[in-house]
């Protein structure tokens, strides 16, 4: 599918943390630093704690929003944002320099892409047959910024844009798995301080089914590009 164009509040600046290579000897990853060291095996990240830095200048909340993703059968139970506090402790951790003032702006839109990002898995888990009608759930997921997906990696050898992170989201549906990647990309601003961002979804080519899909969702858009009508284009 076609990349989905997502404008989150104006004011993002998310394109302003500039990542740094700490020097020897930093301390980023000792005692004092506000993470443990063990991963948690649902989004293979560490636990991240909700302690401030020594040498942190302002406070930042605690409090963690509930979004709409659900990550078991029971519908009630969904995923959790990380607190603006985490979010800072997990810049800091990667060696990212931000701006505190800044970062609970980010955490809103972290968290507006995620839920557009669950809206398109949905509208790809309406297309796969599901005699259970068990709705679908998130039950894992694993970001890989530093890895190209194929799709990725063939755009950009003919000179397209590389996206600044991946994610692999595993959506579970009457006992089968699903693999997704998001591919994230920044676009251009059509409007002064406000980014646009393109998320790229689509169902890992891991099975016949999903190939199958992936193949007919491109037809469909090339046919409405090279067939659609001057009339359907223009607007009432």
């Amino acid at each position: 599918m076609t990349p989905s164009p997502m404008t989150p509040p104006p004011g993002c600046p998310m394109h302003e943390p500039k990542k740094e290579t700490p020097p020897p000897g930093c301390p980023m990853h000792k005692s004092d630093t506000p993470v443990t060291d063990k991963l948690n095996e649902l989004n293979m990240m560490p636990n991240l704690t909700q302690d401030q830095y020594a040498d942190q200048s302002m406070e930042l909340p605690t409090e963690r929003t509930i979004s709409s993703i659900p990550k078991a059968k029971d519908a009630d139970s969904k995923w959790e944002y990380p607190s603006p506090q985490q979010f800072y402790n997990a810049l800091r951790r990667k060696g990212w320099e931000t701006p505190e003032e800044h970062v609970e702006t980010m955490v809103d839109i972290h968290n507006f892409l995620n839920e557009e990002a669950w809206n398109e898995v949905l509208k790809w888990e309406s297309k796969f047959g599901c005699e259970c009608k068990e709705d679908p759930y998130l039950s894992r997921f694993q970001g890989r910024p530093q890895e190209l997906s194929p799709k990725a990696r063939w755009h950009s050898f003919f000179g397209g844009p590389k996206p600044f992170d991946r994610h692999d989201w595993f959506v579970n549906r009457c006992g089968e798995e699903r693999r997704y990647v998001i591919d994230y990309y920044e676009a251009p601003e059509e409007v002064p301080g406000v980014p646009v961002f393109h998320l790229d979804i689509r169902p890992a080519i891991d099975s016949p089914e999903a190939a199958f899909f992936r193949i007919k969702e491109a037809a469909k858009e090339k046919w409405a590009q090279w067939f659609s009508s001057p009339a359907s284009n223009q607007t009432a």
